[in-house]
């Protein structure tokens, strides 16, 4: 049988424990009666900040056509399978836009890799957090109210071509 040696044998006022156990105590006591902060959410919305990752959507242009060019990165590295992307062309040559772009708010986990894929900056992580839904088939959120306009998302964009 071996004999396990040890780095640094504890004394016996470590083996009884009662000095950390005061330590954690101690510390308890100064957070009791540090002030509180409690938001009274309904009344009181909180406003996060750039850096946050909430609802995914989709970034129309100030001439209300989307940046989207259906090029399915973000469909292909979402962890979730949360994302459905199907491309239609215009009459224009190597001009496409999504015909159906959904998300799966059920699925998604809000992770960012799709944010982070898009080559033209068409889906951002907005900073919506109240996320509710009626029944399973509410969840499912298509093209339309996805997207919205340049100017509700200029704060996140900035944030992401400062730290890309």
């Amino acid at each position: 049988m071996a004999i396990i040696k040890r780095n640094k044998d504890l004394n016996f006022r470590e083996k009884i424990y009662i000095p950390e156990i005061l330590k954690g105590l101690m510390i308890t006591l100064k957070n009791m009666f540090k002030p509180r902060y409690t938001m009274q959410y309904p009344e009181e919305k909180f406003t996060p900040p750039p850096s946050y990752r909430g609802r995914p959507v989709l970034v129309k242009e100030k001439s209300g056509k989307g940046r989207c060019v259906a090029c399915g990165l973000c469909s292909r590295v979402c962890p979730a399978l949360a994302i459905e992307v199907r491309a239609a062309e215009t009459d224009m040559e190597k001009e496409r836009y999504p015909e159906k772009f959904e998300i799966n708010m059920l699925r998604c986990i809000f992770c960012g890799f799709c944010e982070e894929v898009c080559p033209e900056e068409a889906i951002i992580m907005s900073t919506d957090y109240e996320l509710a839904f009626a029944n399973r088939d509410a969840g499912i959120v298509g093209n339309d109210p996805l997207t919205l306009p340049l100017a509700s998302l200029e704060e996140r964009l900035e944030f992401l071509r400062k730290f890309k």
